[in-house]
């Protein structure tokens, strides 16, 4: 079952205005947060770490953006 990433994705316009900026600001390319975004590739823990720094979401919330279904 995928999980459900548009709280994520609500955050990332939130915070960086467009997926680009925010895949700048993880130093990875666009493809590779749009893979991850449709499920396709997973999140590494340093990526969700990372971007709970860039997003400005606290760890206690971590399950609410990653790992909705």
């Amino acid at each position: 079952m995928p999980y459900d990433y548009n709280k994520l994705l609500g955050r990332i316009v939130e915070k960086c205005g467009t997926q680009a900026e925010f895949s700048r600001r993880m130093h990875l390319s666009e493809r590779s947060i749009s893979l991850k975004l449709n499920g396709i590739r997973s999140w590494k823990q340093s990526e969700i770490s990372l971007a709970c720094e860039v997003l400005n979401i606290p760890v206690h919330e971590i399950p609410i953006y990653f790992f909705s279904l």
